[in-house]
């Protein structure tokens, strides 16, 4: 038996490998991970879709030497199984190649370190022409000529990655000016949510500036950590071969205590309920989102419910983490612990959206629907003693409270609840909770106190509990006002 040294055909490996699955946004996700291994504090994405269309990015970071660059330009530079620096972002050694030539043919990394500049290259068409590894080494002449090499002097240290011949980006576009833009617009909310957690500054960490066309983009945070109305379960952590993860559970608020823009933080165009599952960051940096792994369904009760998962880099061999950073499963010993919370945050975001509007230490509540679980299922009763109802009914003759029950029935029995349940899965607002609903409670309220004497001890009770019952509770702001407008005209 003899040995054949027997290496990939240049050409075809690197055209295939084009093919791995980047997207536009994780590409430059993987390219920023490389500056922030590099201690970079500000990386400014510019790109130019007219003439000569261009990528490039440029960090503040430590910068490499020359042996640095050439090393860190070579195909498989690291060895995925050895251990790194606790901080460390990449793993195979493929990221800034793969990534970057998944969108480009062109791919130019410049560097400055120690006053000392220096540029490689890969080319496709160069390694399609001559069938070889061949890799250029740029002069200070061809140097010069890299777009926004000023920024890096002035710095004094850091690196551009520049693409060019983006032939993925334009291919089948009419417009190159628009194709490009949309996609870059979608790589910016891409980019605002994955590095959420370096952006945002977190207690004891240094933040770091992302931008795109200088134009900074803001931290997108998929837990709404500091709205008012998210609840903050308990953090939980476990070992596994001796490292630390830590998993932090939330439950979002009601769609109904958010606005248009923390909606469309939370969920966006594809909705609470499939935002819902756990985050997993690997060093901060957000891997996947959106996933129960299997441990659990995706319904309504539990859209709410989110789960923010730390693992350390040290255990990528177990999370079988993707080339792309975009892929991750958890080893059994993770699924174990992780299925401890699932339940337990999954009531929780049940009860928020369940009992949306009820605290939970107001027990005197009067609710204007029963909810009534038999054998054959769950059906919900109107509260023949809501105040409101029952104040109706005092002045009903004994045939029309007879007639007006019959009225109520019916209403109970076409309770539309599986177009109820179809508007929730869309996150569709209440149409109670309009601009009308001063003006609907307002009458509830007349129509309430309507026969009642203004000395009597019913109104007085009315008035101090008005803001316990439905649908007032819900709404405590204007049931305040009109209660102190009532209590003006006693």
């Amino acid at each position: 038996m003899r040995e054949i040294e027997h290496p990939p055909y240049a050409p075809s490996l690197l055209e295939s490998l084009r093919s791995v699955g980047y997207s536009l946004e994780s590409a430059l996700a993987d390219i920023i991970d490389n500056s922030i291994s590099a201690k970079a504090k500000h990386i400014n994405i510019e790109f130019r879709p007219s003439d000569l269309p261009y990528i490039t990015i440029i960090d503040d970071g430590e910068g490499m030497t020359k042996d640095g660059l050439e090393s860190a330009m070579r195909h498989g530079s690291t060895n995925p199984l050895q251990q790194r620096h606790s901080n460390d972002m990449g793993r195979y050694g493929l990221g800034l190649k793969t990534s970057s030539l998944s969108q480009c043919r062109r791919m130019t990394v410049v560097t400055l370190r120690d006053d000392v500049l220096c540029a490689y290259c890969w080319d496709l068409d160069v390694i399609v022409e001559r069938r070889s590894w061949v890799m250029l080494e740029l002069d200070a002449g061809d140097i010069k000529d890299i777009p926004h090499l000023d920024i890096l002097r002035s710095q004094g240290n850091g690196t551009i990655v520049l693409w060019q011949n983006l032939d993925r980006l334009t291919a089948g576009e009419s417009s190159v000016n628009t194709a490009l833009g949309q996609k870059m617009d979608h790589a910016r909310k891409h980019l605002s949510l994955v590095f959420h957690r370096f952006i945002s500054p977190e207690p004891g960490r240094s933040c770091i500036s992302l931008a795109i066309n200088r134009n900074p983009l803001p931290p997108i945070d998929p837990f709404l950590s500091n709205h008012k109305s998210t609840q903050h379960l308990d953090e939980d952590s476990f070992s596994v071969e001796g490292k630390k993860v830590v998993v932090k559970p939330f439950i979002l608020p009601h769609v109904s205590k958010l606005s248009p823009a923390e909606m469309e933080r939370a969920g966006g165009s594809e909705g609470l309920r499939i935002q819902q599952g756990f985050y997993i960051y690997r060093n901060r940096r957000l891997i996947i989102w959106g996933t129960w792994f299997h441990l659990a369904r995706k319904d309504e009760l539990s859209k709410l419910a989110r789960v923010r998962v730390d693992i350390p880099n040290s255990l990528d061999h177990l999370w079988t983490l993707d080339i792309k950073k975009s892929a991750v499963h958890p080893p059994e010993a993770v699924r174990i612990n992780l299925r401890r919370t699932v339940e337990r945050i999954r009531q929780a975001s049940g009860r928020t959206i369940t009992f949306r509007g009820r605290a939970a230490d107001r027990g005197g509540l009067t609710a204007g629907w029963h909810e009534i679980i038999d054998r054959d299922g769950v059906r919900f009763d109107i509260n023949r003693n809501h105040p409101s109802i029952k104040a109706f009914l005092s002045r009903l003759t004994k045939k029309e409270a007879s007639d007006f029950d019959a009225v109520l029935a019916v209403v109970e029995s076409s309770f539309p609840a599986e177009a109820l349940y179809s508007r929730m899965a869309s996150d569709m607002r209440s149409a109670f909770n309009g601009d009308e609903i001063t003006g609907r409670l307002r009458e509830v309220a007349e129509s309430l106190f309507a026969d009642l004497d203004a000395s009597s001890s019913l109104r007085k009770t009315l008035l101090a509990t008005l803001h316990l019952i439905e649908p007032f509770n819900l709404h405590p702001v204007i049931t305040k006002k009109i209660v102190e407008e009532m209590e003006q005209h006693d």
